[in-house]
């Protein structure tokens, strides 16, 4: 994040693709199953969209983030522990999530469909268990008050100064949110369909998802500390930031298309 693009179609196209790949944490795609689950099981009619719900919330957050610091750019000054404790704290987050949905693949019984696993979903108690659009808002913006959002945000709002300071910072925040809806939305309707399955190749579809999702995750951790630790590494990922991006949300994409052409492969059983 501290090398973004300069000018403003890359800078905006990072920004898209930063939150492409955010909608593809596995704890957003943990939480927005689990309340597409319940959401279904009580009979709610907005149980696809419950990936385009959670991220309007958590989008909003982003975007009066956005508004906060592109307010208050004439006076602000990015601190550099900013950056590298967001760095710090996204890699350790990434990289137990990755281990995590690894391990839930491999644990999975053979006939039992891989859900991914969560961090943050664990202390919202009864509030994940949303049954109103506004509630699964509620939880969407909750995922978004903690330090690796609240910091990636500022960073990227940040760099929108030398653009128009405010004006730009919403923009970055609303083309920030446009990428999480397309990731997360996709995402609920891709559960929805899955729920609607009992069928094998819907076991299969769930574990191309989890190795995909557990998979990114580590190998974004790992460039991260690549840049932290090892400079000649960061030297050579500089002015990359595009290519990572659009590698990554193309594994996920990819991997999101295997899934859901196996699970309609065949009919599903009644």
């Amino acid at each position: 994040m501290s090398t973004l693009p300069a000018d403003w179609t890359s800078l905006a196209t990072v920004v898209l693709l930063l939150g492409m790949r955010h909608g593809f944490d596995a704890d957003h795609l943990a939480t927005i199953d689990g309340l597409t689950r319940v959401s279904r099981r009580a009979g709610s009619a907005f149980s696809p969209y419950c990936g385009v719900l959670f991220s309007l919330g958590h989008g909003a957050v982003v975007i009066a983030i956005a508004a906060l610091v592109g307010s208050a750019s004439a006076h602000w000054v990015t601190p550099d522990w900013l950056a590298v404790s967001g760095a710090w704290i996204s890699i350790l987050v990434l990289g137990t999530l990755g281990l995590l949905n690894l391990r839930a693949v491999f644990a999975a019984a053979p006939q039992e469909i891989a859900a991914p696993v969560a961090l943050k979903g664990r202390f919202l108690g009864r509030m994940a268990e949303a049954r109103t659009p506004w509630t699964v808002m509620a939880v969407g913006a909750a995922f978004a008050l903690s330090f690796d959002t609240v910091s990636q945000a500022a960073l990227f709002t940040a760099t929108a100064v030398q653009f128009g300071g405010l004006r730009a910072a919403l923009a970055l925040g609303a083309i920030f949110l446009l990428g999480m809806l397309v990731t997360d939305g996709v995402n609920g309707l891709w559960i929805s369909r899955m729920i609607a399955r009992a069928d094998a190749l819907a076991v299969v579809a769930s574990r191309v998802m989890g190795l995909a999702v557990g998979g990114v995750s580590l190998m974004v951790a790992a460039v991260g500390l690549g840049r932290l630790v090892a400079p000649g590494f960061a030297h050579w990922t500089e002015g990359r930031e595009l290519a990572f991006g659009a590698a990554v949300v193309a594994i996920v994409l990819a991997s999101f298309v295997g899934g859901r052409w196996l699970a309609r492969a065949a009919p599903a059983s009644s």
